[in-house]
């Protein structure tokens, strides 16, 4: 009978121990798992069009315009209208505008109201914005408006252009002028320029009288024209 107990409690002491060994693993390999060190995300640091922060002129003069924000463009722009002989004022580079960035007076003492959006191929400018320009430049005493963008008008902000006499700068052109201007040298990676439209590809053979090149335009009719690439400083026309 005594055998028999004493067999009983060994058989219960090992499958107390047994237990408290099973135990310990299982503690021993949560703790482990929590402890696991985890690998940190990589941040790669990108070009963000929508930052406000301008940086050095000898920075924006070497960037291609797809890697400059608004602020940068304002400033290239400013850069640029200087030294084709305008005063410019910056009336609202990298903050609220009110439909005006620039305001741009030639040697006669008229002025134009510029406006600047610098954005992506795919996203064109709307109809709105016209709209917010010509209200605008009545603030700033302007006579005529420039709307100068990176990419393209929509077909509705096109004709809301013609029809309030708002001249405008798309993509191509502006590249093309900012590149005949010397000062602006971007890198080897950027992109090619864009296909200027009949509103003003740069034409090196035909040369204005005030020896500026000239650009192809069209009037109300339709009919294609010279006209010189400085406008509105020189309001020169050729027939074609």
């Amino acid at each position: 009978m005594k055998e028999i107990i004493g067999f009983i409690l060994l058989i219960i002491v090992l499958g107390v121990i047994s237990g408290l060994l099973q135990g310990t693993k299982k503690k021993k390999r949560r703790s482990s798992s929590k402890w696991q060190p985890t690998e940190k995300k990589k941040t790669s640091a990108s070009f963000n069009r929508s930052s406000t922060t301008c940086r050095p002129d000898e920075v924006i003069l070497t960037a291609p315009l797809d890697q400059i924000n608004g602020a940068e463009f304002e400033r290239l722009l400013s850069l640029y209208f200087r030294d084709q002989g305008y005063t410019v004022k910056e009336v609202g580079v990298g903050g609220r505008d009110g439909g005006v960035d620039l305001v741009i007076i030639d040697k006669r003492g008229e002025k134009t109201a510029v406006q600047a959006k610098c954005y992506a191929d795919h996203n064109k400018v709307q109809v709105m914005t016209v709209r917010e320009l010509v209200a605008a430049k009545r603030n700033h005493d302007c006579i005529l408006s420039l709307l100068i963008t990176t990419s393209d008008l929509t077909a509705d902000a096109r004709r809301e252009a013609e029809q309030f006499k708002v001249d405008y700068w798309h993509g191509g052109l502006i590249e093309n002028k900012l590149r005949a201007w010397g000062k602006w040298q971007p890198g080897k990676g950027n992109k090619k320029p864009q296909k200027a439209t009949s509103t003003g590809s740069t034409v090196r053979a035909v040369t204005c009288a005030c020896g500026a090149p000239m650009v192809a335009r069209k009037n109300k009719e339709g009919k294609t024209f010279w006209g010189c690439s400085t406008y509105p400083a020189c309001r020169k026309t050729k027939a074609m």
